[in-house]
């Protein structure tokens, strides 16, 4: 029997300052509460970023503002009359601002005259040429030539591009991909080449995204190489859009996914990993740490470093309960900062699929691990944020339950420097 339906989340309370990037793992933002922006895409106006994603409860247009990626202030509803709103993105065309996104297998637009907020039911929206029914909506802006993109994956297995009109209304098709059965579509320049990222169309599981390339974004569109090792599925995630920060010192290029729950609902989080991009290969390739961040001055990459590593001896768990084959253990006088705080928990699975691994932080109910990232179990290290008492007083253990054959290797728990 798995652990999951026993044990409670970790919720985080008050105003939180984060520190790292950490793919996978539950985000919160400046009130403490669950960041709730998905299939989402993310634009700069003057030093902030904006971040506009769908509520899961509802898949109404929501969004977060940001200096510095990490930091994410929740500014609420953008049109709260709308529901069933899909993937939305931004674009700003002409004098007003746009939202578009799916529903119902078609595409909406909601204009307004501010950028944040107010933004009013348009139209569905006609597609040229052929106004098939659309699955996923996603965007791009071009800034050599001050263009927007509208992005569209058909029902019919085609992936779109149409130009935005300054009007809101789209122009005709500039180009198309007809290599398979592909949705969630994201494009990144660099270098004076396009690369269109797209999704298979599993569900709501992950697989193997793929990248497309052209010179030009009317197309033609070759290529289909993956982005990540194929056994990874893309880190547990499905594109939904491409940031480029352009620093003093270098551009980063960072894939943003979703990593969904079984039906995308509230416990689905994200997977946001910097992109190295070989224009030369026509490659691109994610480049996967559990923790990391982008100076948006800079646009530096940087990585944590370890406070204190506290050693289980390399530990062997069984999923069977039994005397000679324990199933927890305990570290002991772990240091805490007295609020919520990242920390890594280093173990190895045999299978991630037939066991639920779990914490207990001091006399604290268990926690589902995968509650707190949903990368638990896939990589070596798990990065998840928890709430431990200030000074070396914190008792940590770490357990699962699982089937028999359900093995772990638990190698230690790490602590970070916090800046």
């Amino acid at each position: 029997m798995l652990l999951s339906s026993l044990l409670c989340a970790c919720v985080a309370s008050g105003a939180l300052g984060a520190s790292w990037i950490a793919p996978g793992a539950v985000w919160y933002d400046t009130d403490g509460n669950k960041i709730d922006a998905h299939g989402g895409g993310v634009v700069l106006r003057g030093d902030t970023y904006y971040w506009v994603g769908h509520a899961s409860a509802n898949q109404t247009p929501m969004m977060y503002s940001s200096t510095d990626l990490l930091n994410w202030k929740n500014l609420g509803k953008q049109a709260s009359s709308v529901s069933g709103m899909w993937r939305p993105k931004i674009a700003k065309p002409n004098g007003s601002f746009w939202l578009f996104g799916q529903q119902d297998r078609y595409v909406l637009s909601l204009k307004s005259g501010e950028f944040i907020g107010g933004y009013g039911t348009s139209a569905k929206v006609h597609i040229p040429p052929d106004d098939y029914s659309y699955s996923d909506t996603g965007m791009f802006y071009d800034d050599a030539t001050e263009t927007w993109y509208l992005l569209t994956s058909a029902d019919h297995n085609i992936v779109q591009i149409n130009r935005i009109n300054a009007d809101g209304t789209l122009g005709d098709k500039l180009s198309d991909l007809r290599a398979g059965a592909y949705e969630a579509p994201g494009i990144v320049k660099a270098d004076g080449v396009y690369f269109l990222i797209v999704s298979g169309k599993t569900g709501w599981r992950a697989n193997p995204n793929k990248v497309f390339w052209s010179n030009s974004i009317s197309g033609p569109w070759t290529g289909g190489s993956d982005i990540a090792p194929q056994d990874q599925n893309t880190y547990g995630s499905q594109n939904t859009f491409e940031l480029t920060v352009k620093g003093s010192q270098k551009t980063t290029y960072i894939y943003m996914g979703d990593a969904w729950d079984s039906k995308g609902g509230a416990s689905s989080n994200y997977v946001w990993v910097p992109m190295n991009i070989n224009t030369g290969a026509k490659t691109i390739q994610l480049d996967y740490h559990a923790m990391w961040k982008v100076d948006v001055k800079t646009g530096a990459v940087s990585y944590p470093s370890t406070l204190k590593r506290y050693e289980a001896n390399h530990s062997i768990l069984s999923g069977r309960t039994v005397a000679d084959e324990p199933n927890e253990v305990t570290f002991h006088n772990v240091t805490g900062t007295g609020s919520l705080q990242w920390l890594s928990l280093h173990y190895q699975v045999n299978n991630p699929e037939s066991g639920e691994a779990y914490v207990i932080v001091n006399d604290e109910p268990a926690v589902n691990i995968s509650s707190l990232n949903s990368r638990a179990g896939y990589h070596d290290s798990t990065p998840v944020q928890l709430k431990l008492r200030s000074g070396d007083v914190n008792t940590i253990t770490f357990g699962f339950i699982g089937e028999d054959d359900h093995k772990i290797a638990v190698n230690a728990l790490e602590l970070f420097e916090e800046d």
